[in-house]
């Protein structure tokens, strides 16, 4: 006789699964959500070391509100900074490159008239020589 009753091997039928919520945020797409439901959160700001952070969507980084205690300029104006940077680095190689292929064009224009002017003087001076001969 056994100590245990039933067969040690079988196992426990599970539970059915719950059903999944009934809840329609999840399944529409944001834009249609902040429209239905009105949900908007704006800016997200945290408050950390007493300086305020703010999330730049546009930029996809964190931004400070107050400039730092060493007097220098804040997050915002230094990101202006560095676009504008960016974008006078863009023109400068633009104008170095210009350069390059105005020298360029200078450097074959004056070999071109070396060239006319070499010409010019070998069959100017056969022309000499054979006036002279006649």
């Amino acid at each position: 006789m056994p100590l245990l009753p039933g067969n040690k091997f079988n196992t426990k039928k599970t539970p059915p699964r719950r059903s999944l919520s009934l809840n329609n945020l999840n399944k529409l797409e944001s834009s249609i959500r902040e429209e239905e439901y009105g949900i908007d959160y704006g800016q997200p700001a945290m408050r950390i070391a007493g300086q305020v952070i703010k999330f730049d969507t546009e930029n996809g980084i964190w931004i400070s509100e107050k400039s730092g205690s060493s007097g220098g300029v804040s997050q915002k104006e230094f990101i202006k900074l560095r676009k504008r940077n960016e974008s006078l680095v863009e023109e400068n190689n633009l104008l170095k490159l210009k350069i390059e292929i105005l020298l360029d064009m200078l450097t074959e224009t004056t070999s071109e008239k070396q060239e006319l002017e070499q010409d010019l003087e070998h069959y100017g001076s056969g022309s000499k020589k054979s006036n002279r001969k006649r």
